[in-house]
């Protein structure tokens, strides 16, 4: 558009200006006056019709590619004149990391990359800011300017592009594979991934299948964003979430950065981001592995004409913490301190620290604290289980338990747990011989009843456990059963079998309004959960909120979701950011699933400096049509439609519409 308005509009409208004043206004008196006039106003039109269909498809380069006797060279035309010798003259990126820039004007750098023997030339820029922002996190450095560096300044990055750019830089599984092939090419030791979506299933698929692989047998850890699809549980992403072996990293924002980053009235403590996704994962996983600080300010692409920008998200929060296993590796390294992927995630999720107020489905296993993580690493450095991971599965492939629906929270009940020793590949078989492991076996909670010891050796062992969520309040619960090296306890879990248990709220039979709260207080950034089981016929609830201070008023977050299995929690969730004035009240409505468990979820914005309440209200309605699909023949001149209600009366407007029709043919 601006090159339009600067290179295109003057020209035209002179131009066009021009012609219409030549444009004789006095009816002509002869034929040639007649031909002249119809040239000049056929000359308007065209001038018109080019400035309507204008359409500028950038710049137009002549690009040539050589061999030079030893690789591939290419010089790219960016003087568009022919002025080669002005031109920078690029090796392949995979090959030398070389870069241009088009031009001063839009400051956009590129690189190049040769394929098919010569015939194919690839030229490749940015999709958009966000990687450079992500990579400038994790390892941004400037020795000049020491206060603008990433976490582990220096550290080498191996940049592979995965978003096309044909698709607006949405990621696909080709790109992924392709990447992760490259990265274990060129001997990485971490992997940063701050892309993510939701997933119908955990942990499985080519792509995750691949991503596995890459830790368990490449030995290369991974990490990655949670996603930022909170507040509801169970809202983690692929591959954060889901994925057994990736570190997924959930968003904090601290009371520093609520002051210098987001220049904030009033100083508050930390906590969790309101969008930061929360476990478990469908498959009882906790979903959140650690947490990170999940907002910066970090250098952009030179074409965004900034140097810098404030972004937020878990992709933000995931290279915070992939940069903080840097330092962790190079001190290791320079220590000679053995490890592996397995085992650094062991000490990070061990050294996490948790913060007050902020539940383990938020934050997981805590804070990244490097300092803490580098002890433990030096007290794993030469273990009889430092190469392996501890396979925890609790029936048909869950990695932890998760009671969500009436029907399993009805009586205490036993599951059984198997933990399953699995080596990297490069492991001797005298050391799988060699592990022999007691294992002190604790619960964090008296609901929840484990055996008190374990002898584990390098084979696959079973034990039960027993639930009893009976006697539990209303709303989320967690505890784990941890397993302890009873020769060294200062080594802190060796593996933790999550279980995760929601108790619905009951409503109310004999009323149209199903749940009433009034005053539920809120201080900047806490979130009230309230869960339900959807009755038999309902098709829709809504959700009433109503402030009934006259003070100022607040933002929130309304979030409601219903987990159906093989489906993603995206096919059955609503979401809406509100703001609340004083003395108001607003009404949402959204379409449920009978017979599931519905979470409600109202969260205060993290960002709200001021301490709120509100009264909230949720109804069910439902209509339930005899026939979900209506088909006529063409004999037929009447078909009945009967419409039940499942709760309280309804009003209903029919209309029909025809859709198909068909024609029998002989």
């Amino acid at each position: 558009k601006q090159e339009k308005e600067e290179q295109w509009d003057p020209d035209h409208r002179k131009l066009t200006a021009k012609v219409v004043k030549k444009v004789p206004t006095d009816v002509p008196q002869t034929h040639e006056e007649k031909e002249q006039k119809e040239e000049l106003e056929a000359q308007v039109e065209v001038l018109g019709m080019l400035e309507k269909k204008y359409e500028n498809v950038g710049p137009v380069f002549d690009c040539i590619v050589f061999d030079d006797g030893t690789t591939w060279r290419v010089c790219v035309d960016t003087s568009e004149t022919g002025d080669l010798a002005n031109c920078k003259l690029l090796k392949t990126f995979r090959e030398s990391g070389e870069f241009d820039t088009f031009g001063t004007k839009d400051m956009m750098n590129y690189s190049v990359n040769v394929y098919e023997d010569g015939n194919v030339l690839s030229i490749v820029t940015d999709s958009g800011s966000h990687g450079t922002h992500v990579a400038c996190i994790a390892a941004g450095y400037f020795p000049d300017k020491p206060e603008c560096n990433g976490i582990a300044p220096g550290a080498q990055i191996l940049s592979i592009k995965i978003g096309d750019t044909r698709l607006g830089s949405m990621e696909t599984a080709s790109s992924m594979i392709r990447g992760l092939i490259e990265a274990v090419k060129n001997n990485c030791d971490l992997i940063n991934m701050s892309y993510g979506e939701a997933a119908h299933w955990t942990n499985s698929g080519c792509v995750i299948n691949r991503m596995n692989e890459i830790v368990d047998k490449h030995g290369i850890i991974f990490v990655s964003s949670a996603g930022n699809n909170g507040p509801a549980l169970s809202t983690v992403g692929a591959p954060g979430g889901v994925a057994s072996s990736v570190i997924g990293v959930g968003a904090y924002v601290s009371p520093d950065m609520m002051e210098t980053e987001y220049s904030l009235l009033e100083r508050m403590p930390g906590m969790q981001y309101t969008w930061s996704s929360r476990g478990p994962a469908t498959d009882g996983s906790l979903g959140v592995s650690i947490s990170a600080p999940g907002g910066a300010i970090a250098s952009v692409p030179n074409w965004t004409l900034s140097g810098s920008q404030l972004m937020n998200g878990t992709s933000m929060a995931s290279p915070n913490a992939c940069g903080a296993i840097a330092l962790l590796l190079s001190g290791l390294k320079e220590k000679g301190v053995k490890y592996s992927p397995h085992s650094i995630r062991r000490c990070l999720e061990n050294a996490g620290s948790l913060v007050n107020g902020i539940d383990r489905f938020t934050i997981g296993h805590g804070l990244v604290q490097v300092d803490k993580t580098f002890d433990l690493a030096n007290l794993n450095n030469d273990v009889p289980d430092r190469e392996l991971r501890y396979k925890v599965n609790c029936g048909n492939g869950t990695r932890g338990i998760h009671l969500r629906e009436y029907h399993e929270t009805l009586k205490a009940s036993n599951k059984i747990i198997s933990i399953e020793p699995k080596y990297m590949d490069h492991v001797d078989n005298d050391v799988r011989i060699s592990l022999n492991l007691r294992i002190t076996l604790v619960s964090s909670a008296s609901w929840l009843v484990c055996p008190k010891v374990l002898l584990l050796m390098n084979k696959e062992r079973s034990f039960s456990v027993n639930i009893n969520p009976t006697g539990l309040a209303p709303g989320h619960h967690y505890a784990e059963v941890s397993g302890f090296d009873s020769q060294d306890l200062k080594r802190g879990k060796l593996f933790k079998v999550p279980v995760s248990i929601i108790i619905p709220t009951r409503i109310s039979d004999d009323s149209p309004v199903a749940w009433t709260a009034r005053d539920i207080k809120f201080k900047p950034g806490d979130v009230h959960r309230t869960f339900f089981t959807v009755p038999p016929g309902v098709t829709w609830a809504e959700l009433t909120v109503t402030s009934p201070s006259s003070e100022n008023g607040s933002k929130f977050k309304i979030h409601a979701v219903q987990i159906l299995p093989l489906k993603s929690f995206k096919c059955h969730m609503f979401s809406r950011f509100m703001e609340l004035s004083a003395n108001s009240n607003v009404t949402h409505s959204f379409a449920v699933e009978a017979g599931v468990t519905l979470e409600v979820c109202i969260a205060n914005w993290w960002a709200n400096s001021e301490e709120s309440s509100i009264n909230a209200s949720l109804s069910f309605h439902g209509v339930e049509p005899s026939l979900k699909v209506v088909t006529m023949h063409s004999s037929q001149e009447i078909q009945r439609l009967d419409v039940r209600c499942a709760m309280a009366s309804q009003e209903i407007s029919p209309t029909v519409n025809l859709n198909s029709y068909c024609q029998p043919l002989r």
